[in-house]
């Protein structure tokens, strides 16, 4: 069920300030009242800041090999797997300063995360750009930061600095560089998996483990205290 909250929120942290609680499903309008999205908001970590999910893996149900336009677009439920998309990405880190998080678990339900002080996502003219501020440890090691940088690669458009497309090399799609060293959209594999094609974060668990779990979201840094 997708839970409505007054006026327009930016974000699940408006929403949170406007009276709601619960984790769930709810729409924001990251560009204004003709621009509604639903989102999974996180409400239950503790801090004045909720946040936003942009991206979740959790059981294989939805197929993450796609093409530029449903990267761009967004696609899945945001009661399960899916991705936000890149154009919402970019509206968010137009209007607010984040920070990111990204929260994982293994098949022996091991819970740790990564954390970097600032997270935006440029136009699509720059090609989706990934910029990441400092990285704080929660157990994950920093596999995202020899990504900081790059444009997005899809399996039909190739942005990335290797020889060949590193979406099509490693079954994916992301902000490669040459290639990865984690891969949130990769196959899911349930564990061991063929070298870099899995949901990997290299400093946790290897380019040959796939994740259970997956989350990458987002808050407001001037919120977090």
């Amino acid at each position: 069920m997708v839970v409505q909250s007054s006026l327009n929120p930016v974000d699940c942290n408006d929403i949170y300030k406007s009276g709601f609680g619960q984790n769930g499903v709810y729409t924001i309008y990251p560009a204004g009242p003709t621009s509604p999205v639903q989102v999974f908001c996180d409400m239950s970590i503790y801090s004045n800041a909720k946040w936003t999910v942009i991206q979740n893996r959790q059981d294989g149900s939805v197929n993450f090999y796609r093409k530029w336009d449903e990267y761009k677009r967004g696609f899945g439920s945001a009661a399960g797997e899916y991705w936000l998309g890149l154009e919402t990405m970019y509206l968010l880190s137009k209007t607010r300063k984040y920070e990111l998080r990204v929260d994982m678990e293994d098949f022996e339900e091991k819970k740790v995360f990564a954390q970097y002080s600032t997270f935006s996502v440029g136009p699509e003219a720059e090609g989706y750009k990934l910029t990441l501020g400092d990285f704080k440890d929660g157990g994950a090691g920093d596999s995202l930061t020899y990504q900081n940088g790059q444009k997005f690669t899809t399996l039909d458009k190739d942005q990335d600095v290797n020889s060949g497309n590193c979406a099509q090399i490693y079954w994916g799609a992301f902000w490669y560089k040459d290639c990865h060293y984690t891969n949130p959209n990769g196959i899911y594999a349930w564990g061991e998996s063929t070298f870099g094609i899995g949901i990997n974060w290299q400093t946790w668990k290897g380019h040959t483990y796939s994740l259970k779990t997956i989350t990458m979201k987002i808050r407001p840094v001037t919120e977090q205290k």
